[in-house]
């Protein structure tokens, strides 16, 4: 597994609000190569912003290149602005794009899901956050919580390798590789801060635990506090053990989840697990004020992530993800107010005794719902021990 590395600037990016600003000031700053992935590129205010900012950059003669998940992106990105992107000079790739959309497997469900901008190897951007607005979801008033990160030092080593290592995987796979050139980033890698931080993918083929792995490893080992706030939460049997253990060593543990019904499969199933987190200690809290996309935590005060895989099997079992790990307080406490905040203004916590007492109709739709989900997650590999 990797290991921790020294040196590095990390600045917290709250929403679209900090984070597109910041991504936009980068690339009309480049002055080489603008390289982003994403799940989702969505022709709306902030993503005409974007496109814009890579279409200015491409034609200051920059080698700019876009990965996009053909699926995840499908409803939002028209082939109009893939064209304007494609005329300007920008290479834009659609991840996975099915030749066959009618057709079901496990190979349709292995998507790119991470979020990633590297900027003249010299900075870059990891998270939850798409090139979508924060205001972009039917029928949201507040705008959507998310969060990324901007990093600088030798972190982005580890992370220049991850992108060009996907991208020989997609010049592989294309019929016609030469309309793909190689990718070569040489990240500057000189120590320009004091945090430690590593950077941990999942993918298909070498890295297929590294992250569920990571979240272990700093629950095993929590003594005061844990509290994580994530969009999609289905975890299974080890990783809610280790919440429960953790309580059972004196932590509180607290989970922030999304009150809001987007999938209604995935939500039913993660109600049917209150029961067993509540009765082991585990505090609940549903965040209602808007969608929460996040997917971040903090440990005992010191120890944080920031990425874009969310607890459930899709992440866990299926797309490309990529995480930010970071040790250090300040950042951590930084993170920690963010995730205070949210559970105080628009959080409501679920009462182990109101739940008990949830009617029987409920009862079934979740276990009904959970039983689904447990056999859609065995079609993904995962087994029954595991999950």
């Amino acid at each position: 597994m990797q290991t921790f590395i020294g040196g590095n600037s990390i600045t917290l990016l709250r929403n679209g609000t900090e984070y597109f600003p910041a991504l936009i000031a980068a690339i009309e700053q480049a002055t080489s190569a603008v390289y982003i992935e994403t799940y989702i590129f969505a022709e709306d205010v902030s993503g005409l912003l974007v496109a814009d900012a890579l279409i200015a950059a491409a034609r200051r003669g920059l080698d700019v290149r876009v990965v996009v998940d053909a699926f995840g992106t499908r409803p939002y990105l028209t082939n109009a602005l893939v064209q304007r992107l494609r005329v300007a000079g920008v290479l834009l790739v659609l991840y996975r794009q099915d030749v066959f959309p009618a057709t079901w497997g496990r190979a349709r469900l292995r998507r790119l899901h991470r979020k990633l901008v590297v900027v003249d190897s010299c900075c870059a951007f990891v998270g939850g956050i798409n090139i979508i607005d924060d205001m972009n979801t039917p029928g949201q008033t507040p705008p959507r919580i998310d969060f990324a990160v901007q990093v600088e030092g030798p972190i982005l080593l580890p992370i220049a390798s991850a992108v060009m290592r996907l991208w020989r995987v997609l010049r592989l796979v294309q019929l016609d590789p030469p309309l793909l050139p190689t990718l070569e980033l040489v990240p500057v890698v000189q120590p320009c801060g004091a945090i430690k931080a590593k950077f941990v993918v999942r993918d298909n083929l070498l890295f297929r635990r590294q992250i569920e792995l990571t979240y272990l490893a700093a629950l095993r080992v929590a003594r005061t506090e844990v509290v994580i706030a994530n969009a999609y939460f289905l975890p299974g049997i080890r990783f809610r053990r280790a919440l429960i253990d953790a309580v059972a060593r004196g932590a509180k543990v607290t989970l922030i989840l999304q009150a809001r019904v987007e999938f209604r499969l995935l939500r039913y199933a993660t109600r049917a697990l209150y029961g067993q987190l509540l009765a082991g200690g585990v505090h609940i809290v549903e965040y209602e004020r808007s969608f929460l996309h996040a997917k971040v935590a903090v440990v005992d005060g010191r120890w944080a992530t920031v990425g874009s895989s969310n607890i459930d099997p899709f992440s866990l079992l299926s797309a490309r993800e990529a995480n930010v790990f970071i040790r250090d307080v300040e950042f951590a406490g930084e993170l920690r107010r963010e995730l205070a905040a949210l559970e105080h203004n628009g959080g409501h916590r679920v009462d182990s005794e109101t739940w008990a007492r949830r009617g029987l109709t409920v009862r079934i739709m979740n276990w009904c719902a959970y039983g689904l989900a447990r056999a859609m997650t065995g079609l993904l590999g995962a087994s029954s021990s595991r999950w």
